[in-house]
Parts: structure tokens; C-alpha cells; sequence
């Protein structure tokens, strides 16, 4: 199959805190879904810890984990973003970000330790998050007339797919959801209806 039509996430917020020579990660996983939601965290991270030193992250986005983002906030290079995207790469999660609070404690970690402690803390946020896999679905409207509703409704109601939205006038719109998988047996279904439109929306 060439497209993976499922992907692993956490289902909500979780933390993880590590400690070595007095210094103190404090690591937040949070699930996200676009890189909008990245800011107002960070934001509210700083508002929450405004002793801290430093605010390091990294995320992973979309069901094909193309898009990934790290940041070292003023720690050496590669020594916090770096160690934090690995741990979701080899948990091999997605649309997650992971920020690790920083407090100094006074003694320099140096590198490998810095590394360590980035690392760690934010595996024990992930060993506390609970991680469930949800499938990539494309959202697609449908428009046809009212007479044609029997039609689409058995292909809707056959295939199992989830309704988001419908409006039933004389032109009738209808919303659905369809896993990536399942798309080109819904879709060839739909051709078969004559004069409706099928109009994609975007994949979730």
C-alpha cells in the first residue's frame, strides 16, 4: 500500500520532569494538528515558568510526518531541539509537540549530559501520555438534487461514513468524512450517481 492510512498520536496533554546536578526539565507533550498552535503554548509555557531559562522544543505534523520543527532556545546546538525530535521519531509519533522547561540549577551539564537530560525528560512525558492511533481521512462534500438523495444516502449509509454537515433544499450539500483507505471504493460509487458534484475538501 502506498499510502500509510494510519498514524499514532498521543490523546492528551502529558508531562515529564528529569533532574540532574540541581538543573530541572520539566517536559510537556502536547497532541497538535497544525503549526498555528505552536506560539500560544510556548507563550503561555513562559508566562507559567518566568524563572526559567530556557524553553526548548520540537514537533512532528501531518499523517506523512513530513514537517518537523526544532528549536534549541539559547542551548548549545543540537543539544535540546535535536534530542527531543528523536524521541518522537523513534516512537515514531506525529501532529505532537514536546517543550522541555528548563531550570538552571548552577552546574554546567556540558554536552552529552545536556543531551541526556533533554532526552529524558521527554520520554517520561511520552511514558505518561496515553498513545492512540487514528486514521488519515479526507473530508469531501457532495451536491446533488433533492431527488438524488436516496442515492447518496445508501452509499453514505453502505460505506459507513461519518455525516459532519448537511443541508437539504431543492440543492442539497452534504459533508463527509472518508478514511484515506476506503476513498477509491467511496468515490467510484458516487461516480456511478448521475449530476452530482463531488467536491474535496482537505485530508485530517
Amino acid at each position: 500500500m502506498l499510502f500509510d492510512d494510519a498514524y499514532q498520536t498521543i490523546e492528551s496533554a502529558a508531562e515529564g520532569i528529569f533532574r540532574d546536578k540541581g538543573s530541572k526539565f520539566i517536559a510537556y507533550a502536547y497532541p497538535i494538528r497544525m503549526e498555528e498552535e505552536v506560539k500560544p503554548i510556548l507563550i503561555q509555557l513562559r508566562s507559567e515558568h518566568p524563572k526559567a531559562r530556557h524553553w526548548c522544543y520540537a514537533y512532528r505534523l501531518t499523517p506523512d510526518r513530513s514537517i518537523f520543527r526544532v528549536n534549541d532556545d539559547g542551548e548549545p546546538s543540537g543539544t535540546a531541539g535535536r534530542p527531543i525530535l528523536n524521541c518522537l521519531l523513534s516512537a515514531d509519533l506525529t501532529n505532537i509537540l514536546i517543550v522541555v522547561v528548563r531550570y538552571f540549577g548552577g552546574t554546567l551539564l556540558g554536552v552529552p549530559g545536556l543531551i541526556n537530560a533533554y532526552k529524558n525528560a521527554s520520554l517520561e512525558a511520552l511514558s505518561a501520555a496515553s498513545i492512540i492511533t487514528k486514521t488519515v481521512n479526507d473530508w469531501y462534500e457532495v451536491h446533488f438534487e433533492y431527488l438524488q438523495m436516496n442515492d447518496v444516502m445508501k452509499v453514505i449509509k453502505d460505506e459507513n461514513l461519518e455525516v459532519l454537515n448537511q443541508q437539504f433544499d431543492t440543492n442539497c450539500i452534504l459533508k463527509f468524512e472518508v478514511r484515506k483507505a476506503q476513498l477509491n471504493q467511496v468515490l467510484s460509487k458516487f461516480d456511478k450517481i448521475e449530476d452530482i458534484k463531488l467536491k474535496y475538501l482537505q485530508t485530517v
